[in-house]
């Protein structure tokens, strides 16, 4: 059996042809140490066709379809071409190697071509890539690398084009950066606290808050100088004026030991440090907020925006969670414990990432798992709403809100939820009012299950409407036809009336028939009973 390889090359499909096999062998290892040398290698695989580029393109669009296993028409008819036929009910004597196996799979199931693709046929073609530029003689010297590179900036430009306004990847490096910022922020207080606890303890029990407590200790620096001329600046931070006196008056009578100029200086500098850091924060949420409403709008009014962000940046990206069934977005950042319950058979977590929302915790011991797979569901149906429709709008999303708090009042109160597609009704009949477009609206309604009957609604009241005297005539057709069904009916009816009382009939008949020979039959059994009681007592 001949063995054929496909390439694809930056320039464009090769077919090549193996001869000889025996010379270095079936074995992986044999191929691998005799394709660095060309002599040996060039005497086994021979080019046999060659198909180039028409465009730049061209060849992206080519290579797009071969890395997701599909076979273009050129490849079908360029295989075509150059393979011979294969006829129905015999084997082909040849085989076509390539290097992705889906792609095999689908030149096998459209043209019949029998196709391999193992550890031998990717060593030969790893030899043919290696020995590429030799094997056409047209390339010029440093044709083919330029080829590469183009195709190679072209390829990573369209896999990486996106919409700027909707790039999930700065709501993940925001809600990572959010998190080390909380970190060092509290380790930062609490060596701010520790520090000047040496000079000042008493400050620690009167101001809790660790932002408010270097804002207050930058404001006092050295305790001694402490008077009442601070009392405004104090009552300023804390808003409180008697925690303002309650501090004064405890750095009058502080116990605390005197620190030099110097030591008070890398203090205050360090406060400084950590209240810049704080409103850093503040203002790094704020920019998250505002990433989420433009990403994913009703992922955001559905569940929250830090919530939304951690479910996102643990997915990957929000078409990745967009592809999550409901059931793992539920448990999403449970999977240790979830592997764990696996491992030793014992109960699977209810929840993962979703247990921050505040769903979760405003319900009942026993309804917490019931609640988490419904908020999953809801999760899921916006995730791929704003995934998927071009224009984002929150609506949805109020919506899905709206359904998670009547199913908590169902599971307190009794009082019964309204049905997905009534929602989704009232979602689209509004955004209609509104004016906005209806390709969101659409993409919502193939993405939700329940509301799959809305497309078809929206793309009837986008038709044409006609002229008058057609909408006459129309509507005379209309009433003909109804006259005529309904005069159908009628007669349908009477006929099976008609046949039900012919049966009622028959049947009353036949069971009249069967009544007598019954009582006949009865008198007989008396009469024989009579007379074998009367020769027993003879």
């Amino acid at each position: 059996m001949t063995l054929n390889l496909l390439y694809e090359s930056s320039s464009g499909y090769a077919l090549f042809e193996a001869h000889g096999l025996d010379e270095i062998g079936q074995n992986t290892e044999a191929v691998r140490s005799s394709v660095s040398d060309l002599n040996r290698f060039g005497r086994v695989v021979k080019l046999t066709a060659f198909h180039p580029f028409e465009s730049a393109l061209d060849a992206l669009n080519q290579i797009n379809a071969v890395s997701e296993g599909l076979m273009t028409d050129e490849l079908r008819s360029f295989v075509e071409l150059n393979l011979p036929k294969v006829k129905e009910g015999k084997k082909p004597k040849f085989s076509l190697g390539v290097a992705e196996p889906k792609l095999g799979s689908h030149i096998c199931e459209a043209t019949k071509i029998p196709c391999q693709s193992n550890e031998f046929v990717l060593e030969l073609l790893r030899g043919v890539r290696q020995h590429f530029d030799r094997f056409i003689k047209d390339l010029k010297p440093g044709d083919l690398e330029k080829a590469q590179l183009g195709l190679a900036h072209s390829y990573s430009r369209a896999k990486v084009k996106f919409n700027v306004n909707r790039v999930d990847n700065m709501v993940i490096q925001a809600i990572f950066l959010l998190d080390t910022l909380d970190k060092d922020i509290n380790s930062f207080a609490m060596r701010v606290r520790e520090w000047y606890s040496w000079h000042f303890p008493e400050l620690v029990k009167i101001v809790n808050d660790n932002y408010l407590y270097a804002r207050v200790a930058k404001i006092i620096e050295d305790k001694s100088k402490l008077s009442e001329e601070h009392l405004p600046m104090l009552t300023e931070v804390l808003g409180d004026e008697d925690k303002a006196k309650e501090v004064v008056e405890a750095g009058k009578a502080s116990m605390g030991q005197d620190l030099s100029p110097i030591d008070l200086i890398n203090v205050q500098n360090f406060a400084q440090r950590v209240m810049d850091l704080s409103e850093y924060r503040k203002k790094l949420y704020d920019y998250l907020v505002a990433k989420m409403n433009d990403i994913a709008p009703n992922l955001a009014a559905l569940i929250g925006e830090m919530v939304g962000a951690r479910l996102i940046s643990h997915a990957g990206s929000l078409t990745n969670l967009a592809k999550c069934p409901s059931s793992t977005l539920q448990i999403l950042g449970a999977e240790k414990a979830l592997f764990r319950a696996l491992k030793t058979r014992g109960n699977t977590p209810k929840y993962g990432l979703i247990f921050h929302s505040s769903f979760i915790g405003r319900a009942s011991a026993k309804n917490k798992g019931r609640i988490a797979r419904y908020l999953a569901n809801k999760c899921s149906i916006a995730s791929r709403i704003d995934c998927f429709a071009e224009r984002g709008t929150t609506a949805f999303g109020e919506k899905l809100r709206e359904q998670v708090e009547e199913r908590l009042d169902f599971y307190d109160k009794g009082v019964a939820p309204r049905k997905n597609v009534d929602v989704m009704k009232e979602v689209l009949e509004t955004l209609q009012d509104k004016g906005e477009d209806k390709e969101p609206m659409e993409a919502s309604a193939k993405k939700s299950k329940e509301s799959k009957g809305q497309e078809g609604y929206a793309m009837d009241e986008d038709k044409p409407k006609a002229d008058a005297n057609s909408d006459v005539k129309s509507v005379k057709k209309k009433e003909k036809k109804k006259r005529k069904t309904e005069e159908e009916q009628e007669e349908k009816a009477n006929e099976t009336n008609e046949k039900s009382k012919k049966k009622t009939k028959s049947k009353r008949e036949e069971d009249k028939m069967v009544a007598a020979s019954d009582g006949d039959g009865k008198k007989k059994k008396s009469k024989k009973k009579k007379k074998s009681k009367m020769e027993d007592d003879e």
